[in-house]
């Protein structure tokens, strides 16, 4: 059975006026070396993708869905069917998942996982024949009520083995799967109110969780990278993995640094109150960006609405860091993103899938003139100039100390600062955007 009535997807260029064709994402366009396919590994959600039907906190499910049945493996292996057939036709070499996302949960962990087995078996076959591969898997630790108060950070230390049990068997079937990632994202692994939690037992827990599954991955050979994905908040007040710095003070306290990077979504960023770029850079400098969720938020609103990607100076930015990170492999760029409430037809999730891609192609393009022409780079060289020479230089290489630096300044007769040019680098970037 086929469930999208448009063909594959083209490259029809800037002008084309069909929605149902890439404007600017070519798959095969050389930039700095690598096609844009493999600069940007495009990766296709299956929670939002196949498993969201426009339902929030105040009503039903909007969008109907074909692959829906009421048998759980036939809907499973429908979803698998109607998930190839979408990466084929728009030419997207990876999909991500939650491990509830794949099939319905039984009676019990033990038919769960059964039914894993037989759905990852339908995947793996799909898999042989299209190319199409895993960027990423992942254990769901909040929708069920069991986990109301976290998993890995639960008071309750059957809540742990259970979660425990569950990200066993996650990893064991991304593995399967070839996943070249599996990714920790703690849902709701924080806290509610201080007044009854104990938050060093919860950390220690939570360290002590990521320990384990990095010495079980090791012992079953799974090979690929382990990441975190920031979250400052919802569904708990408070969570742990507040932002890429919090997980980087985290991971160096827990002696995890080697095995764990992250993966940064633009919707968590905002909602840190920083911005998507900030993120990307302060993983990026510490050596830990791992992969992206490629998504916007809205500014207005105050909480995850995972909406396509649009923005084209996000875009343009978060391709900077990833072209000075060297790349993003073997992470990618996942639309963890879902069509709107009312963009209730099925051709609306490729329109929207398209608009996603061909921002993150054009900012991309627009990121490698600006590297090529090193546009911020000479103004960021020239602006730490002092530092390549005399006091400058000794502090950069570490061989003075305070009672050098106070008999420095002793001898200062005025100091002179000169201007960031904050307003002309943002009319540059401007122009490349507009104009390139």
């Amino acid at each position: 059975m086929k469930y999208f009535d448009f063909d594959e997807i083209k490259y029809e260029g800037t002008n084309s006026k069909n929605p149902l064709s890439f404007k600017e994402y070519n798959p095969k366009e050389l930039i700095l070396g690598k096609t844009m396919e493999e600069h940007l590994r495009f990766s296709m959600s299956w929670w939002h993708t196949l498993s969201s039907f426009g339902a929030d906190m105040f009503g039903e499910g909007t969008q109907n869905r074909p692959w829906i049945s009421e048998d759980p493996i036939t809907e499973a292996k429908n979803k698998v069917d109607a998930g190839f057939e979408f990466m084929q036709k728009l030419g997207i070499k990876y999909f991500c998942f939650h491990d509830r996302d794949l099939i319905k949960e039984g009676n019990n962990l033990k038919e769960t996982n059964e039914r894993l087995d037989i759905i990852t078996d339908y995947i793996k076959e799909k898999m042989d024949q299209t190319g199409i591969e895993c960027l990423w898997g992942t254990a769901n630790l909040f929708n069920n009520k069991r986990f109301m108060n976290g998993a890995s950070t639960s008071p309750n230390a059957d809540v742990y083995a259970y979660s425990a049990a569950q990200v066993k068997k996650a990893i064991e079937i991304t593995k399967k799967l070839n996943g070249k990632n599996y990714v920790f994202w703690g849902g709701r692994e924080g806290y509610d109110t201080l007044l009854n939690t104990d938050v060093s037992l919860e950390q220690n827990n939570f360290a002590y969780f990521l320990k384990m599954a990095k010495d079980y991955a090791i012992k079953i050979g799974f090979k690929g990278q382990f990441l975190i994905e920031p979250k400052p908040k919802e569904p708990t007040k408070h969570q742990y993995d507040f932002d890429v710095q919090s997980v980087y003070g985290f991971l160096l306290k827990y002696n995890l640094i080697d095995y764990f990077k992250v993966n940064i979504e633009a919707n968590h960023a905002t909602l840190a109150c920083h911005s998507f770029q900030h993120e990307l850079n302060m993983a990026r400098i510490n050596g830990i960006l791992g992969s992206i969720d490629a998504n916007q938020g809205d500014y207005l609103l105050g909480w995850d609405t995972d909406q396509f990607p649009t923005n084209i100076y996000d875009a343009t930015l978060a391709m900077y860091e990833v072209l000075k990170n060297g790349g993003i492999a073997p992470g990618g760029l996942n639309f963890d993103a879902k069509v709107r409430r009312s963009s209730s037809d099925l051709n609306d999730l490729a329109i929207a899938y398209i608009a996603g891609m061909d921002t993150f192609a054009k900012g991309l393009k627009i990121a490698s003139k600006l590297i090529i022409d090193k546009v911020f780079d000479n103004v960021i060289e020239k602006r730490y100039a002092s530092y390549n020479e005399g006091i400058g230089k000794l502090i950069k290489e570490k061989k003075i100390d305070f009672e050098g630096l106070e008999e420095y300044a002793y001898n200062l007769d005025e100091i002179k600062n000169e201007s960031g040019h904050q307003e002309m680098l943002e009319a540059i970037l401007n122009q490349y955007i507009f104009n390139k």
